[in-house]
Parts: structure tokens; sequence; C-alpha cells
């Protein structure tokens, strides 16, 4: 089901979105890798693209400034945020803080769409808060160009399971996949919405976040394809439990997985 319909359940990532120095470089860049369509938005709004693929949003890209509209000194690193869905947002985010989390931003109205939020889970990792309004999130998923997976990355696996499931309606499980042994999935009503994995098997500078897994018919043309454009290769292609995959970095840095999953749901 690709189209989505309705409102996100509470703890699923629903929308992810990324701000860089060059918004426009940015949009050329996932058009071009994605087929991303996309402008920068009215300067009321901040500037903010929202990205369609089929009509349909997909993500969101923004310049990185302060609320001023001055350029922060220094830049804020290039990264994608990840947007779980809440259905009280005021209450989720007094959870996470009373949970040992971080409030950075929000909660906030942003016009009639919903109310968001940005935290800092306890072991370091930014994630987003979204409640919906007028708008749901991604309106298409599990297509070429498309998310079709979230995934925290972690030093503390433990602590993280704790924290999500305190302050959302979300299960953490092992998963049962063979070959992803140490793997922890986020779970809403059963049902497998993202994962946990242990930053101790990435690069000893990499901080703990989240990252964006993009659906693709292809990985190894889409990663082909992001070094050209200027992107670069931080883990290349390579055959997994789930299916073939790679880690990509935008050329301002943005780093996001691309998958051909072996079977979907």
């Amino acid at each position: 089901m690709p189209e989505l319909n309705g409102p996100y359940k509470p703890g699923t990532p629903c929308w992810i979105d990324l701000m860089v120095p060059d918004q426009q470089a940015a949009l050329d860049f996932y058009r071009d890798l994605f087929g991303w369509q996309g402008e920068i938005g009215p300067a009321e709004q901040g500037g903010y693209a929202v990205c369609t693929l089929k009509g349909k949003p997909v993500a969101g890209i923004m310049k990185a400034m302060n609320p001023d509209g001055t350029v922060p000194d220094p830049l804020p690193p290039t990264v994608w945020t990840t947007y779980l869905a809440t259905d009280n947002i005021d209450g989720t985010v007094k959870s996470a803080i009373d949970a040992g989390g971080t409030a950075m931003m929000g909660p906030m109205d942003v016009m009639d769409l919903g109310r968001m939020a940005v935290l800092a889970d306890p072991t370091g990792a930014v994630v987003g808060l979204w409640q919906a309004g007028t708008f749901d999130g991604a309106g298409i998923v599990n297509e070429h160009g498309a998310l079709t997976w979230n995934e925290l990355v972690t030093a503390d696996m433990t602590a993280a399971s704790a924290f999500y499931s305190s302050v959302l309606p979300v299960t953490t499980t092992p998963s049962e996949m063979p070959g992803a042994e140490g793997y922890i999935e986020f779970q809403v009503d059963g049902r497998a919405v993202g994962g946990i994995m242990d930053l101790s098997q990435l690069p000893p500078d990499v901080p703990p976040h989240w990252q964006p897994y993009f659906h693709v018919d292809s990985v190894d043309d889409i990663q082909a394809a992001a070094v050209r454009a200027g992107g670069s290769v931080l883990a290349p292609a390579f055959d997994m439990a789930a299916g073939r995959m790679a880690v990509l970095a935008d050329p301002q840095g943005g780093a996001f997985s691309v998958i051909t999953a072996t079977a979907s749901e």
C-alpha cells in the first residue's frame, strides 16, 4: 500500500526533513536522484519546501537558518530528522523530559498543518514529534524514491528501548529475521515500523542519530547516480538480511540509506 490516507498511528515514523546550507542544491540533488518535485517555499513559511513524488508529499527540505532569518555560525550539521507521530504532543514532550530526554524545540503550531517538537533522547539522538492537523505526513511510502524505514543508531540500545516505549505506544522487540541478531524492531500494534541498531558497528566518530531508508529499484544504480551528482558512499552496496542496501550522503553531507527489500509487506 504505497499511498497513505489518514493519520499515522502514534509512535510511527510519519515524516522526515533535511536542513541544509544550500536548499536549492539539495532540491536539485534529490530531484535527480529520486524524481522528487519541490521548490523553495514562501518567506512566511521560512522557505520550507515540501517535496512530492507522484503528487504526494515525501519529505521536507529547508535552509539552515536562525529563527530571525540569519545564517547560523557555525552552521549546524546537515542531517535528516525523523518525526514520530503522536496524538498528544504536549503530553509526549512532558513524558520525554520526565524520562530523561531534552526538549530542543517546541511544542509549536505549524499553521493549521499540525504541531511539532524536536527532542534529544537520553542517548543523544535527535528526533522530531508530529501531531497532525491538516497534514498527516508522508503520503507515499515503500515505492522507488520514497521512505520505507527509519532506524535509530545508538550506543545504548537498552536505554533507547526503555525511553521510546515509555513515551509513545511502541514496543521494542529483538528481530527474528535470520542474520539480524542484535537488531531491535520498533513495533506499533504488532507491526514493525522502524529499528534500533548498535552504534558500535559504525566508525567511532559517528554520533547517535535517526536515519531514513528510501526504497529503490536498484541500489547499485542509485549509488552510482549519487556519486556522479557529487554525493559520497559511506557503505557501498551490500546484501544483508532484509535485502540489498547502501549508505550514502548527499553533497552537503546528509546521510541516508537506500534499500531494495527482499520482501515487502
